[in-house]
């Protein structure tokens, strides 16, 4: 049989009808069970082709046999030469996208959003003139250079940040690379300063969480800042402070943070010493507490808030932690709702893939309605342009809004 053009010599897998339908449905994962035939051995980053029954190409992707995920689908349709061209324009169209999206005033965002932007296993931050690329899978360890070389000729950053999922970080070592080294442009020795909305922040590139920053959360710190006014916050696993900083711009009387994190809330006094030249954020009151944050809520139940921010980190790392998960949303939904002035806006964010949107507000609406009665949902949010989510188990993020009545 002869091989569609520009997949001759690639490694050639027959898929399980369940993995036909996903890929035809536009799903850009093959799981390795979902994979009846493969014509030989193949290695992390090999480009493979995937045929249906009536041996038709259906796609070509990464592969990776140390990975649940043995195939991830760069493209599917007509067969394509995944040539300099392709990869270039293949980065092009994020970087559009993004593009249309910030000015001057914003210079932190997500410029590759993996799956949901077509490049599975992978995201690129960018931090005014620093870029940090993700990876979380061996498989684009081949690729490394070719990617390198595509940031610097669309992006021209100053300096470009290799950042490695955990699981893939003595994969990495055995080809030389280690989380947070340089891989083009100028040394990075101390935390980059970009901004979001004219606020400035720092973001630890090299060893901080996710690429340095949560910049995923943008367009909500931006909402408390919008309902901030005059109020006392209080900013629950508040980490670097960016919410109180938005709190602090958009007028707040005081800002709280509340973290266990020593390092976390030292960044978070600096991040407000780099707002300091905004009158609104010289005059608000502000104080850090470095304590567990479900026995603090508890023992200061007395204390009385104007606004109360819950935005922890994911509580359920698999399916078999949902229901706990639940039961401690749950429990800060209503800790959080005690710390309530009459009037007061509750505002509960949800970071964890395997708890849906609707059972994580549900949780939150029912446990406010017991704990303090009636109350008014402004909103709920879910992704942030820039974190686009167009397959189920990209979206992970939702926050809800409620204002006690």
């Amino acid at each position: 049989m002869s091989k569609p053009a520009g997949t001759r010599g690639n490694l050639k897998l027959r898929l399980t009808p369940a993995a036909e339908r996903a890929v035809r449905g536009g799903h850009p994962w093959v799981f390795a069970n979902r994979i009846r035939e493969i014509n030989r051995p193949g290695t992390a980053g090999e480009l493979a082709v995937a045929y249906d029954r009536q041996d038709r190409f259906m796609a070509i992707g990464l592969y990776d046999p140390d990975s649940i995920i043995a195939l991830r689908v760069l493209h599917t349709g007509q067969p394509v030469q995944l040539d300099d061209d392709w990869w270039c324009e293949r980065l092009a169209v994020p970087l559009r996208a993004r593009a249309a999206l910030f000015n001057e005033s914003t210079t932190g965002y997500r410029c590759v959003n993996g799956e949901s932007d077509g490049w599975p296993g992978l995201v690129l931050d960018r931090y005014a003139g620093c870029f940090v690329l993700k990876l979380y899978t061996a498989a684009w360890f081949p690729h490394l250079e070719r990617l390198a070389s595509l940031v610097v000729k669309l992006c021209q950053p100053a300096s470009l940040v290799l950042r490695l999922s955990r699981n893939i970080r003595v994969a990495a070592e055995t080809l030389g690379l280690v989380d947070g080294q340089v891989l083009r442009g100028e040394a990075v020795s101390a935390p980059v300063i970009f901004r979001e909305h004219g606020q400035h922040f720092e973001a630890d590139v090299i060893r901080g969480q996710k690429t340095g920053f949560f910049l995923d959360q943008r367009e909500n710190r931006r909402l408390v800042g919008d309902l901030a006014g005059g109020r006392e916050i209080l900013n629950v696993f508040s980490h670097t402070g960016g919410f109180s900083v938005y709190a602090a711009a958009g007028g707040a009387k005081s800002a709280t943070d509340l973290d266990t994190s020593a390092p976390a809330l030292a960044a978070a006094k600096r991040n407000f010493e780099l707002n300091a030249h905004l009158p609104p954020v010289a005059a608000c009151a502000h104080q850090t507490i470095q304590a567990d944050a479900f026995a603090w809520l508890v023992a200061k139940a007395r204390l009385q808030f104007d606004v109360v921010i819950l935005d922890p980190p994911s509580l359920a790392k698999r399916e078999a932690d949902k229901l706990e998960a639940l039961g401690s949303y749950e429990r800060l939904a209503g800790a959080g709702a005690q710390l309530l002035r009459p009037g007061g806006v509750l505002v509960a964010a949800s970071c964890s893939a395997h708890v849906k949107a609707d059972e994580f507000f549900s949780v939150v609406r029912r446990t406010v309605r017991r704990e303090r009665g009636g109350f008014e949902e402004i909103r709920t949010t879910g992704h942030a342009p820039d974190h686009p989510a167009r397959i189920p188990e990209a979206e992970y993020l939702k926050c809800i809004y409620l204002r006690l009545r």
